[in-house]
């Protein structure tokens, strides 16, 4: 294959076929999960109370979680939040009870576990969780919309089938990832969904743009060779771009404190499924579909070859 004079050439299209077994057995896995385990939607989405409460020594989540069981408060979900001291406190909403009302009563519950006070409150009601459900599924799927059209209208129709196929096996590899871990899925993890879809595209793009370019200007190779050559002249800058990124990913999921690990999760799998899905399934799809230089060619102007008339 004699298509980089210089630089690397590796056979990324020769492996397609055991990249496309390799994605499909993830996805397979993910959608079994989605359908076995579900999601483990947070409050933001179910309904229920927050509620942040500050201890003067390290507080023990055991003993926390066995007061508030004995007390009646049956699958509070009880976390480290920020530091040892700091406890934050989730409750399925119960009927009947005032936000107000239950705040108190597990203030006084915890003030039998240690020296508590209370920090911050805050209550979603189910059917504003339900509306947050359905938001956030049509914007995932608005956005998978207008990106078709987007990059249907830039490139040409099988580069933007190829780019929403890339995202859509990112998009279910994510949530595939938290439905078997069964992490909490809440509003900062579904914003991240979308930073992914964002991240994943912008690496398609400039793909593509070296592709669309490498057709119109190589005028030997398949459309295989040219696609292999477009992905070794980005790949140096499509892994500097995800690995400064995921630097700061793992710091904010190592550091950041118990109350984003979902969010800094989420991008974390994103920009390594969104680095992998740009160069083995875009490009893959567009290749499956019959992709070649007459269809990227620009159009040539009438009249463009023939001398202006003298009078």
């Amino acid at each position: 294959m004699q298509i980089l004079k210089e630089g690397l050439n590796i056979d990324f299209m020769g492996k397609r076929k055991l990249a496309s077994l390799f994605s499909l057995t993830l996805i397979i896995i993910s959608l079994v999960s989605l359908s076995t385990f579900k999601l483990n939607p947070g409050i933001d989405f179910t309904g229920g109370t927050l509620i942040e409460v500050g201890y003067s020594e390290p507080a023990k989540l055991d003993k926390v979680r066995g007061a508030l069981n004995s007390a009646g408060f049956d699958g509070a979900v009880v976390q480290h939040f920020g530091t040892a001291q700091d406890v934050l406190i989730r409750l399925m909403p119960k009927d009947g009870v005032k936000a107000s009302e239950l705040s108190s009563q597990v203030l006084n519950v915890l003030t039998k576990t240690g020296e508590v006070e209370m920090r911050r409150v805050e209550f979603v009601g189910p059917q504003v969780g339900d509306e947050l459900t359905e938001d956030g599924g049509l914007a995932v799927l608005f956005s998978l919309f207008a990106i078709l059209v987007y990059v249907a209208l830039r490139f040409e129709y099988r580069f933007s089938v190829g780019a929403v196929a890339a995202l859509i096996h990112d998009v279910i590899l994510t949530l595939g990832v938290f439905s078997l871990l069964q992490i909490e899925f809440d509003l900062p993890v579904l914003a991240a969904i979308l930073a992914v879809i964002g991240y994943s595209l912008n690496d398609t793009i400039v793909v593509f743009d070296r592709i669309r370019e490498n057709f119109r200007k190589m005028r030997k190779g398949t459309s295989e060779d040219v696609i292999n050559g477009s992905l070794n002249q980005t790949l140096s800058r499509t892994l500097m771009t995800s690995i400064t990124t995921l630097i700061v990913l793992l710091a904010l999921f190592f550091l950041g404190g118990e109350i984003i690990h979902g969010f800094a999760l989420a991008l974390i799998v994103g920009v390594v499924v969104g680095t992998y899905s740009s160069i083995y399934v875009a490009s893959n799809t567009i290749l499956a579909m019959g992709i070649s230089k007459e269809d990227l060619m620009p159009p040539e102007k009438e009249g463009a070859e023939q001398p202006d008339s003298v009078v």
